[in-house]
């Protein structure tokens, strides 16, 4: 299958998600010379640092290799800082080269299913009980893009290995058939399945790893001499 067509698009796509970026620069540099505006000591002793305040990981619409990655606990934007348990935290830096990584090197470069299956990782399923067992659902649902790219198969068993139900249902996915519109541009504005993907999990370069279950192609009619279909 020629697949050039689609990664086009998703080309495209990134560099229109990135213009807002871009544009929004251009007003810095021209008030770059312009007097900062006076703050008075009430509205500034009201301010929260701007460290304390733990931003989103943006998905990773160009594809590169972050420059500084595995940041420490209390550097790495998703956690406060400011919090005593953060410091308690394991570096990834200590752990992460020894696991299994990745072909493409991004998102935080560990392969984890990779992980889980050869036992490299053992998620602990209840913060209080270390004897708590997963509940694992063995359980594939399989998606039809409309596009001729194979089929998507999303495995539970893989997330409900270490996930509980709640991270994905319902706030980002309505358990219920049909109820969710997945498109790869929601995806890849960090919605749906690119709330994980493209930030800790593998991003949506690696397609392969989604669709991978072969379209069936529909069998031609046969017809008889009347031009009728045959029983």
């Amino acid at each position: 299958m020629n697949y050039l067509p689609k990664l086009m698009q998703f080309a495209l796509l990134s560099v229109l998600l990135n213009a807002p970026a871009a544009i929004a620069a251009q007003p810095a540099k021209e008030s770059a010379g312009k007097a900062a505006p006076v703050v008075s000591a009430a509205s500034a002793s009201q301010a929260q640092p701007a460290a304390a305040i733990p931003q989103a990981i943006p998905f990773n619409r160009l594809m590169r290799v972050a420059p500084r990655r595995h940041l420490p606990p209390p550097e790495d934007g998703l956690r406060d800082p400011a919090s005593a348990e953060t410091a308690f935290l394991q570096p990834p830096l200590e752990v992460f080269p020894a696991l299994p990584q990745t072909q493409s090197g991004l998102g935080n470069g560990v392969n984890w299913v990779a992980a889980l299956n050869d036992g490299k990782i053992t998620p602990r399923w209840d913060r209080l009980d270390p004897t708590a067992e997963a509940m694992v659902m063995d359980m594939s649902i399989v998606r039809v893009p409309k596009s001729t790219m194979p089929d998507v198969v999303f495995p539970h068993k893989q997330h409900t290995q270490w996930l509980d139900c709640s991270n994905c249902h319902p706030d980002i996915f309505v358990p219920q058939q049909g109820a969710n519109q997945i498109s790869m541009a929601a995806i890849i504005l960090g919605q749906k399945c690119g709330v994980c993907h493209g930030k800790v999990a593998f991003p949506v370069s690696e397609c392969r790893r989604c669709h991978s279950q072969p379209k069936v192609e529909a069998q031609p009619k046969q017809v008889d001499a009347k031009g009728g279909a045959k029983p």
